[in-house]
């Protein structure tokens, strides 16, 4: 069959979405009365979105998200407030992470703010942005360990590479001077340039206190509050108890 060679040349050449758009339309009669520019342009369509998927894929992979199923449309309005419908579908577009502006997002525990900060994770991996969601204490925890071994810098400079960076958890447990410093450090290479998303039970005007140390704080502050939008959520039961999940 002529189709084959056909196939299995674009099996070689990794063009595997045009392979199964070619075996699809083998298989398809109506296909065979479409022009060949036409055929021709689903091919090349099919092979586009294949690698597409393929990249978000490997982006949300990357991301390592608590919540894998998190998706902007799947985020329920109903279930709390402090949810402008306007402003997250302006974050769906990613021109906020384009632009290395930063959300605060704040509430108790149970209101959803993982589950929506894994939301804007995810649609950053869509967009082909790359992202990385992270707990606070094991930030520190590992940035800690690569000061150790000595690869701190080699690890800060990657995660300065990062397009959106998801801390979640902060300010979830006291908060030390090589912390502090630490976090200092990892904000100051994203000002301008990276996207944050931090996530916390206190709220953002409450932060300067809990960093404990007046000049750093400021300094932090300062990174963290430039180009930010702020989002408070509530909710009158927690989305853990209602979904017996983990949405925090």
């Amino acid at each position: 069959m002529l189709n084959q060679p056909t196939l299995d040349a674009l099996i070689r050449l990794k063009l595997h979405g045009m392979a199964q758009a070619l075996s699809d339309q083998m298989a398809d009669p109506a296909a065979q009365q479409l022009s060949f520019e036409e055929r021709i342009a689903l091919l090349v369509e099919r092979e586009v979105t294949y690698r597409e998927n393929r990249r978000m894929g490997r982006l949300w992979k990357a991301c390592q998200p608590k919540e894998r199923a998190a998706a902007m449309e799947d985020i329920d309005y109903r279930a709390r407030s402090g949810l402008d419908r306007s402003q997250l579908a302006s974050f769906a577009s990613c021109e906020w992470i384009r632009q290395a502006q930063s959300i605060l997002i704040h509430g108790a525990t149970g209101s959803g703010k993982t589950f929506l900060a894994c939301a804007l994770a995810q649609q950053s991996c869509r967009a082909g942005l790359s992202a990385w969601y992270v707990r606070a204490p094991r930030l520190f925890e590992e940035l800690s360990l690569c000061h150790a071994d000595g690869t701190f810098r080699k690890r800060l400079a990657a995660i300065a590479r990062i397009q959106l960076i998801v801390i979640d958890d902060f300010a979830i447990s006291p908060i030390g001077t090589r912390e502090r410093n630490d976090l200092l450090e990892l904000l100051d290479d994203r000002v301008g340039s990276r996207a944050s998303v931090i996530c916390s039970q206190l709220p953002p005007k409450d932060w300067h206190e809990y960093l404990n140390e007046p000049t750093v704080a400021d300094a932090i502050m300062d990174r963290l509050i430039h180009r930010s939008h702020k989002i408070h959520l509530e909710t009158k039961e927690s989305l853990r108890k209602r979904n017996s999940g983990s949405k925090t």
